[in-house]
């Protein structure tokens, strides 16, 4: 779409570098849409193009003085928002290559071929980040086989006691492998 500035819009780019939020609110409200549909092509992520809107928008008001000498609306905003969509572009193209490094280096580190690895790494990290107490009786429960009394006798606790640091144990390893794994979801979407 082609659209030359006209005089009112010159008024009003006038006007914004005269510092009116209610003509800027103006500007954004008539071509938000616009630069968003624009953006979308090029990004194929709503979120992203959502981001670059409100960026470009940004960039407009914090340089709001040089609106004066603007002859084409379109055509700027056209410039400035396929310029921060390149560079949102390929900031995602960095940090995909990051994860992917990222990935080939715990990779390395793990057996790769078995895909419980990752997970038992992930429970293995949690039990070490327990309380002392909590992980004796964890590690006395799962790995040694020993019920509640058993472990209660052992240690010379009561047996709430052996139950409420499993409970606490239990709630922690969750929670820790819950918090990798939302992480890690997370960094899947942010390069979708």
């Amino acid at each position: 779409m082609e659209k030359q500035t006209t005089c009112d819009e010159k008024l009003l780019l006038s006007r914004i570098a005269a510092g009116d939020e209610r003509a800027f609110k103006q500007l954004f409200e008539e071509w938000h849409q616009y630069l968003a549909t624009h953006i979308l092509r090029v990004t194929q992520s709503r979120q992203l193009t959502e981001e670059i809107v409100q960026d470009v928008f940004l960039k407009i008001w914090n340089s709001r003085e040089t609106l004066v000498d603007i002859n084409n609306i379109w055509t700027y905003l056209l410039v400035i928002s396929r310029n921060h969509a390149l560079n949102a572009l390929q900031k995602k193209a960095r940090e995909f290559k990051r994860w992917e490094q990222w990935v080939k280096d715990n990779a390395s580190a793990a057996d790769s071929t078995d895909p419980n690895t990752t997970f038992y790494s992930l429970i293995d990290e949690a039990i070490d980040k327990l309380s002392p107490r909590q992980k004796e009786i964890y590690l006395l429960h799962r790995h040694q086989r020993m019920t509640y009394q058993q472990i209660a006798t052992h240690l010379n606790i009561g047996r709430e006691t052996v139950k409420t640091h499993l409970e606490s144990a239990t709630r922690a390893i969750s929670k820790h492998i819950k918090l990798q794994l939302a992480v890690t979801l997370a960094a899947i979407h942010l390069l979708s």
